[in-house]
């Protein structure tokens, strides 16, 4: 085999591993050798630069004891990169401190490029580079993968993505850097310290999507600092008495608006720093899991799948639309079990009176907490079925149907019953106890599942996989096959979905009824300084390092976020207007207390 594959002997002396390719155990030869000559091909554009983009990518198959596994390393040239970094549009700071898209033509008015300068582009941006380039493998006349005639293709297709598709590409991942890594670790979560995170280098390490993340944590945290600090002496001074709670409700609802805008400047000033507010956006590729009948696209002209709108939209209104109400039905009805069990701990305290019954009264909320967080886990597949059943044609649609469907289900199943305390039922006494249990056990329980479980796991992994290293005798680079068998075994990191949502429902616990629990805002900044660490700990060490993808804000989070705070505005409005202070202002007339409520909001 390694004789018919001469052409893979092209690669540069010093070869550096960016990207790890595994290929299925068993895959045919002919598979191999024509997936593997495609990625190191010559580009022939022709034109000016015909010579130029000569340049091409390079791949290494990594040797093992286990010879029926397929996995390649892939690198690329200096010049390769440079080229990919102006095709991506990357934009890079100038000699003259302006921000402008990369051009190779004009490479040396760009501050810090040198040709000896192997690192003007960060790991980041050259595994970004070469992942673009693989997605942009397309079929030229093939009818199929060679080998595989089940695996169909037309011109235009994604070679990647029908290998992804076919179960004949296992995965694709980006390597880790051992010393980038060992350095970013010591300065991020390395050691206990009051202070920022080093946003930058989060940023060049892991891409701008994940550096906006901790970005977006770290500031909620500190936006978080004097709601905690007013509600510290505001629970010491008026915990008894849960209807002064105007002062705090009012303070909240202004913190709850100003910080999203102010984040939205901090977002600007970051991306802007990084090179990524500039950025013009990519043309949208389908997603590989879109599928329909060959057709011509009106737009690029080329053959591409094609599926008809009309039958996406009856599967989201007759088939989508009742299943997410049937589930908030049913989330209400156990809603309502927990208030039968908040009745007979009620009653059970009432007949015994002791410490024991006492300690009762918490059970069913502690119940109803562990419940809320299963149903979101169980609903959150069943939404990611339905989501991918409709068959959106992008990635960005099938996101934001994806995100809408979490977020109304979540909302509901979380504070629904807080709304029903508060509004229906008037008891702000069960509504604190209520909040207080929610907001605790869920952030005890996400971090748990989150990250103390997966570190538990992945580092039992790697002592096995450490044993059984050292037992081969192999000439080959052991560090290397160690490292890449490491890693190819980490769980994989699937976005920045579930951390976001998370800081979504906490927003939603603060904002909402904080007023009646002012300790809320305490809670919270201390969950996310240890999330900040958690979150930092499963990144550097429990997951595969994920591909940078460039953005220049937190997307559809950010309106979510502002959907939150306008709730959040009407909450505390009308908790205002239900305080007996408010009332005694307008003691003849509800109608003006109504309309002044309103006016306020």
């Amino acid at each position: 085999m390694a004789e018919s594959w001469s052409f893979l002997d092209t690669f540069e002396p010093d070869f550096r591993p960016l990207v790890v390719i595994e290929l299925a155990k068993g895959t045919k030869e002919e598979t191999v050798e024509w997936f593997t000559k495609r990625i190191v091909d010559k580009k022939a554009n022709g034109g000016e630069y015909s010579m130029i983009f000569c340049a091409q990518l390079l791949v290494k198959p990594l040797v093992t004891e286990n010879q029926d596994e397929n996995i390649y390393l892939i690198g690329a040239s200096h010049l390769r990169l440079l080229l990919g970094a102006e095709t991506v549009g990357l934009v890079k700071e100038c000699n003259d401190n302006s921000m402008r898209t990369f051009a190779y033509t004009s490479r040396k008015t760009f501050k810090g490029f040198a040709d000896d300068n192997h690192n003007f582009l960060t790991m980041a941006e050259c595994q970004y580079i070469i992942k673009h380039e693989l997605e942009n493998l397309r079929a030229k006349d093939e009818k199929m993968i060679p080998g595989y005639p089940q695996a169909k293709l037309y011109p235009g297709k994604s070679i990647v993505r029908r290998l992804l598709t076919s179960g004949i590409l296992v995965q694709i991942f980006p390597l880790h850097d051992r010393e980038e890594l060992k350095k970013l670790r010591h300065s991020w979560y390395g050691r206990v310290k009051v202070g920022y995170q080093p946003l930058d280098e989060i940023r060049c390490y892991f891409g701008e999507t994940i550096g906006l993340y901790f970005g977006f944590l770290e500031y909620f945290t500190f936006a978080l600092i004097p709601m905690a600090v007013i509600g510290i002496p505001y629970y010491v001074f008026a915990w008894e008495d849960y209807d002064k709670y105007v002062m705090f409700a009012t303070f909240n609802l202004l913190w709850s608006t100003v910080i999203l805008e102010v984040w939205k400047r901090i977002c600007a000033i970051m991306t802007y720093r990084w090179g990524t507010l500039l950025m013009k956006r990519q043309f949208e590729e389908p997603r590989s899991g879109f599928h329909g009948v060959l057709g011509i696209n009106p737009v690029t002209g080329r053959e591409e799948p094609v599926y008809s709108s009309i039958k996406r939209q009856i599967r989201i209104y007759l088939v989508s639309l009742p299943f997410v109400c049937l589930c908030l039905y049913f989330s209400l009805y156990v809603m309502m079990i927990y208030f039968d069990l908040e009745q007979w701990a009620l009653d059970y305290h009432e007949e015994n009176e002791s410490n024991f019954s006492s300690l009762m009264l918490f059970v069913p909320s502690i119940i109803y907490a562990v419940v809320i967080e299963i149903m979101n886990r169980i609903y959150r597949y069943a939404a990611e079925f339905l989501t991918s059943w409709e068959n959106h044609r992008l990635e960005s649609s099938y996101q934001n149907h994806l995100i809408l469907k979490v977020l109304v289900f979540n909302f509901l199943n979380c504070f629904a019953s807080l709304f029903y305390i508060a509004f229906v039922l008037f008891d702000m006494k069960l509504l604190r106890q209520s909040l207080a249990t929610l907001l605790i056990t869920s952030q005890i329980l996400n971090q748990f599942a989150e990250s103390l479980l997966p570190y538990w796991l992945q580092k039992r992994h790697k002592k096995k996989m450490k044993k059984h290293m050292c037992s081969l005798k192999t000439d080959v680079d052991l560090s290397l096959v160690e490292q890449v068998n490491l890693e190819k075994e980490m769980g994989t990191y699937f976005g920045t979905f579930d951390d976001y949502l998370e800081l979504f429902l906490q927003f939603g616990y603060v904002s909402l009824f904080s007023c009646v629990y002012p300790l809320a805002a305490v809670f919270a900044v201390l969950n996310n300084i240890t999330e900040i660490y958690s979150d930092a700990l499963k990144m550097c060490r429990v997951y595969k390092r994920p591909f940078a993808e460039p953005t220049a804000n937190i997307g559809v989070w950010q309106l979510a976020f502002e959907t939150m705070s306008v709730i959040s505005v009407v909450t505390n409005c009308i908790l205002i207007g239900m305080s007996p202070q408010v009332n005694a202002l307008f003691p003849d007339s509800k109608t003006d207390l109504i309309l002044t409520v309103a006016l306020v909001e």
